[in-house]
């Protein structure tokens, strides 16, 4: 049903006009047009005054036997990733290893050269269809995952504070962060512990078959003995990517320790929560940038090391995305707009074809 809303058109005459003409939508090309303006800003930001003469040759006199361990942890990172999405969705769908980790590949491909993180889309999408189970299902895993991510990155930071000193305002922060992650963790226990409540709070909602989909599938992972493991994985998943950060420190010949590397982890971690350009391009350095100033790394000096890690967490991602489209047939434009149509509200309440 239209909203109707009555004015005066400045005559004395009362005008009806529809909900869909008083609504102003915001234009679909303003969020991107701003990611790729903070993401711009920010490589100014970290380029302005580079010497790239001088530093471009300290990147190629790297030791790449550190490179090559940082290639390795980043491409286990989304082996451990993969293996706990399977371990999640293992109590709602039979979903494999081998798919999962592929599934996650296409996803950071397509997040790669779209904008706004698609690639999670696609990835839940492409999940739901490979395992014959309602999107909003695959959705929820994604949610615990975050969720988990969030709580034990939280956690991290907070531990090695102890043997770092780092600002108040990033002790602030955590502590922002670790509110929200909190109330959400409970919301999800609420809905994974006390479905009945959740039913009922969704049953006027016109997305109500979806949800409960989703309640349900949060109730059967989040109760499974499988759900146990896949936390305790998740630190694996969090450990892998301190690696890269410390290998390519040790590289570059910068010492600095596992304790300041999982701190710049966390910054720019949190720094590109939020959707930008593809493959955070600009704000992944700035933020790598900024942590390494906290410890004294002159800017030039890590901002080419935000250059060599940006190159080495996304090139494998490019290469094994690729695949992954290739091996499966697909084509990441058809693949969006199929799951485009998967999230509308009648999709949610069906099995993907």
């Amino acid at each position: 049903m239209r909203a109707r809303v009555v004015r005066s058109d400045g005559s004395g005459r009362m005008v009806s006009l529809t909900g869909d003409k008083v609504r102003r939508k915001v234009p679909s090309w303003f969020i991107p047009a701003l990611g790729y303006t903070i993401s711009a800003a920010a490589l100014i930001w970290v380029y302005w005054g580079f010497d790239w003469k001088t530093e471009l040759p300290k990147l190629a006199a790297a030791d790449w036997r550190w490179v090559a361990l940082a290639l390795l942890a980043d491409i286990a990172t989304y082996l451990f990733q993969g293996w706990r999405w399977t371990l999640l969705l293992r109590p709602v769908a039979p979903a494999k290893f081998l798919r999962s980790v592929q599934a996650i590949f296409v996803g950071l491909f397509a997040n790669s050269v779209l904008p706004l993180r698609s690639g999670e889309i696609l990835r839940t999408y492409l999940q739901a269809r490979w395992v014959d189970a309602p999107v909003s299902v695959c959705l929820a895993s994604v949610l615990i995952e975050r969720l988990v991510d969030g709580a034990l990155l939280i956690l991290s930071f907070c531990a090695v504070t102890y043997f770092v000193e780092v600002p108040r305002y990033l002790r602030d922060a955590a502590l922002v962060l670790a509110l929200v992650v909190g109330v959400l963790s409970v919301l999800l226990g609420i809905v994974t512990f006390q479905k009945h409540r959740a039913h009922a709070a969704l049953s006027r909602s016109r997305w109500k078959e979806g949800l409960w989909h989703m309640v349900e599938g949060l109730h059967a992972m989040g109760s499974s003995r499988t759900f146990i493991w896949a936390v305790f994985i998740s630190g694996f998943y969090l450990a892998a990517q301190v690696i890269p950060i410390y290998a390519l420190g040790r590289g570059l010949g910068l010492d600095f320790s596992l304790a300041v590397s999982a701190v710049v982890l966390v910054i720019f971690r949190i720094g590109t929560v939020l959707p930008e350009a593809p493959s955070n391009v600009g704000v992944f350095q700035f933020f790598a940038v900024l942590g390494l100033q906290l410890f004294g790394v002159e800017k030039g000096v890590a901002a080419g090391f935000a250059t060599l890690l940006f190159l080495v967490m996304t090139v494998p991602l490019w290469i094994g995305g690729a695949v992954a489209c290739a091996l499966a047939g697909i084509r990441i434009r058809d693949l969006q707009h199929h799951a485009t149509a998967g999230f509308s509200p009648v999709a949610k309440t069906a099995r993907i074809e």
